[in-house]
């Protein structure tokens, strides 16, 4: 039988250690972005959105309006300011409209 730190874990701690064990966290927080700019654009940016990716410090965000990216070129900072909100953690220093 496999060894155990602890029997009486609640699903989220045990998650929580799994993730950092298996050295995931880079990885949920790329997923955290893509969900956090879906939840703060709404769908009328999200139709336009083709590609989301988070690199090191930047996300990089892909749109097929180059209006819409012009008008939301205008707010970046709120922008990156709104996503650090919505992650719980300052994951976003720069936002890259493509």
């Amino acid at each position: 039988m496999a060894k155990r730190e602890n029997d009486n874990l609640n699903m989220k701690e045990a998650l929580s250690a799994f993730i950092q064990k298996n050295k995931l966290q880079r990885g949920m927080d790329k997923v955290d972005a893509r969900a956090a700019w879906a939840r703060l654009m709404g769908n009328g940016v999200n139709n336009y959105t083709t590609d989301i990716e988070l690199k090191n410090d930047v996300l990089y965000v892909a749109l097929s309006s180059s209006v819409l990216r012009e008008e939301l070129s205008l707010g970046k900072t709120k922008i990156i300011k709104m996503l650090n909100e919505e992650l719980g953690k300052d994951l976003v220093k720069k936002l890259v409209l493509r």
